[in-house]
């Protein structure tokens, strides 16, 4: 046995550990494990521990892979919304100035806790504080299932578009110029098909995240043998199958990867500098810069003619600082543009700002329902055409959540009650599929207090079915419902008996078990079943 494996496994063994108690204890008060990770990185730092090899390899790959999810969930028609490309254009525009007119005049004022500063290096320090969390917002984005809302797509859309501008500056400070060889790169778009093809192969199991690897760091490697950033590859390969049937499904089996192999570029973080009080203090006085980030994206977002509601949710999502930010200030120390304490300070100020974002995500609706007066004054009158409120119709029953499950009981509600029956759900893909069918099928947020005041006040409603994967999204809903006091009747699907009780005790009048009731549906299903006579 290899003696000098072991004794480095060992090594491994203790900052994994550290990085995952940490990470398990920032999970459990409601902050993303990554905050853990930083800190598992400062603890190391302070013990005389620096960057591995290893360390560093699962960096590298945490950061390919991320670039490459961020090209699969890259939908054109998303980013072609002024309230998307122009808002992100504008807010990055504008923080990049103020932040860094704000950091240059404090180094300029010669405040002991700023470094002298150059404009320059103020601006590029602006620049890594301008980006918003993917990893967070996603995270909080389905932990709540609304990564379909139209808020979560606006959010998911501003972010994607931050992190182009920061792929591009990843390629530009390679400082790299193109070899010839960079052309035959164009024939990866008549290979598209041929990658489509064996995205439909592989298949749903492991075949499925090898691909996915085999695209990502293939994609790199490309890239990087034509003198070009090797990360900008494997975005381009995720935007090359992104709207394939079965670029959402790689995503998802991604990002448990991404997620792990980040893991080292977090450690890497806390380990590259001595975390000090004059590093804590200048990251700790960054930190409310993110609520000028937030009023901005508010005021952008409702001047594009968004509704109050959805133009908070998508800036509450947003008030934070990024990883990439963290990303880009790593590119700008290794080149030698700014101090290598900087990315220490913004790495405090990351945690931090995840500090506030989940307790502001957290009460973001009750934060609405409270002020909507106020929020409500600060709107324009115009709407967009998927930011209205909705309209029953009169109905008696709603199906809310129109997949599987909520399809199959829309279809036998409707049967026994004719068209008093509606489905409603948030994902604009779904609302299409089902409406091409013939189903009376709306596009809404559920969660959406606004739209259950209306549908209260005609007094139709009889019957709410909520069919939807997340049981935190039906307490929500349920919770809309009690605040506006409907009077009618409420059903609801469960998985587990934890959850049962949790929708019970939250006002639910009848729960649906769909693992223990699948049995009595299956059955009921061949119930025209006859044995065949014996000879």
């Amino acid at each position: 046995m290899d003696i000098e494996w072991v004794a480095v496994g060992f090594s491994d063994v203790a900052w994994i550990s550290l990085a995952f108690l940490l990470g398990l204890l920032a999970r459990q008060v409601g902050l993303p494990p990554l905050v853990g990770y930083l800190v598992a990185g400062f603890l190391l730092n302070t013990q005389g521990i620096g960057n591995g090899a290893l360390l560093q390899t699962l960096a590298d790959l945490g950061i390919t892979l991320l670039l490459f999810t961020v090209g699969l969930k890259l939908n054109l028609r998303t980013l072609a919304r002024p309230q998307v490309w122009a808002v992100t254009g504008l807010h990055t525009s504008i923080v990049v100035g103020v932040f860094g007119l704000l950091i240059y005049a404090l180094a300029l004022l010669g405040a002991s806790q700023f470094p002298t500063l150059d404009f320059q290096q103020s601006l590029l320090i602006a620049f890594a504080l301008s980006f918003s969390s993917t990893v967070f917002v996603v995270k909080v984005l389905e932990e709540k299932g609304e990564m379909s809302s139209l808020h979560g797509r606006l959010a998911i859309g501003i972010l994607i578009m931050q992190d182009i501008a920061a792929v591009v500056f990843l390629a530009v400070s390679a400082g790299k110029v193109p070899s010839l060889w960079a052309l035959l790169l164009l024939l990866l778009i008549p290979l598209r098909p041929l990658l489509h093809l064996l995205l439909a192969r592989v298949g749903h199991g492991e075949l499925l995240v090898l691909y996915g690897f085999l695209l990502a760091l293939g994609g790199a490697e490309i890239f990087e043998l034509v003198e070009m950033k090797g990360d900008l590859g494997a975005l381009i390969l995720g935007v090359l199958i992104a709207n394939h049937a079965k670029a959402e499904e790689m995503a998802k089996t991604m990002l448990g990867f991404k997620d792990l192999f980040l893991l080292g570029f977090f450690l890497s973080i806390g380990l590259s500098g001595q975390l000090s009080l004059q590093t804590f203090i200048v990251g700790t006085m960054l930190t409310p810069l993110i609520f000028f980030k937030s009023a901005l994206f508010f005021v952008l977002l409702t001047g594009f003619n968004l509704r109050a509601r959805t133009s908070l949710l998508t800036t509450l999502n947003l008030t934070n600082y990024s990883e990439f930010g963290l990303i880009v200030a790593a590119i700008c120390v290794a080149n030698g543009w700014i101090d290598n304490q900087w990315l220490i300070v913004i790495s405090i100020a990351l945690a931090l700002s995840f500090v506030i974002s989940a307790i502001l995500n957290t009460c973001s609706h009750w934060l609405y329902v409270e002020h909507r007066s106020i929020w409500r004054r600060l709107q324009r009158r115009e709407r967009l055409a998927d930011d209205q409120l909705l309209d029953l119709g009169g109905a008696t029953i709603a199906i809310i959540g129109m997949g599987g499950v909520g399809t199959g009981a829309y279809d036998t509600m409707r049967g026994h009650h004719g068209e008093t029956v509606v489905g409603v759900d948030i994902d604009p893909l779904t609302v299409r599929n089902q409406q091409a069918t013939g189903r009376n099928v709306l596009l809404g947020d559920p969660s959406d207090t606004d739209f259950w005041d209306r549908i209260q006040a005609s007094h139709t409603l009889e019957l709410v079915m909520l069919a939807l994967p997340k049981v935190s999204t039906h307490l929500t809903i349920i919770e809309r419902l009690t605040e506006v006091s409907f009077s009618g009747q409420i059903a609801a699907i469960a998985k587990f008996p934890d959850e049962i009780e949790a929708l019970k005790n939250a006002g639910a009048t009848t729960v649906f078990n769909i693992y223990t009731e699948a049995g009595a549906g299956f059955a009921a299903h061949v119930t025209d079943y006859k044995p065949t006579p014996k000879a």
